[in-house]
């Protein structure tokens, strides 16, 4: 029986990739907090996470069974980056820039701390894969 990676390693990959890309959106918010008429984005990660897995043959019921390489591909089966949406401001400025830093630093921080959280999970899979293949 072969290893499977997507079986092994679950869904993290994919809210590796959404983490990285909410934290590029979160320091652009930080880097625009002074433009005039700028709006905070951000991701939706449950959202983008379960649309990752929906994307995958993994996360379909029925999956379809390509033989050839002629079969039009109806499920995408890599990762597409997700949706950026505008947030919602608690109080815009004057100017029109919605950009909040103390939300964005609080954002970014917990972002951070699921990132490594999640990458720490993954380095113990592999770590166990790696073992599991050697046998020590």
């Amino acid at each position: 029986m072969a290893i499977s990676f997507e079986n092994a390693l679950g869904v993290h990959p994919y809210a590796l990739q959404i983490r990285a890309a909410r934290a590029e959106i979160i320091a652009n918010n930080f880097a625009n907090a002074d433009t005039p008429g700028f709006k905070a984005r951000d991701i939706d990660f449950k959202q983008a996470l379960k649309q990752a897995v929906e994307n995958t043959p993994r996360g379909n019921q029925l999956p379809l069974n390509i033989t050839s390489e002629q079969h039009i591909q109806t499920v995408p089966t890599e990762y597409s980056e997700p949706e950026v949406l505008y947030r919602t401001p608690i109080q815009p400025a004057i100017d029109g820039n919605t950009v909040d830093t103390q939300q964005e630093h609080s954002l970014f921080a917990r972002n951070a701390m699921d990132f490594q959280a999640g990458f720490e999970f993954l380095n113990g899979s592999f770590k166990s894969l790696k073992t599991a293949i050697k046998g020590n």
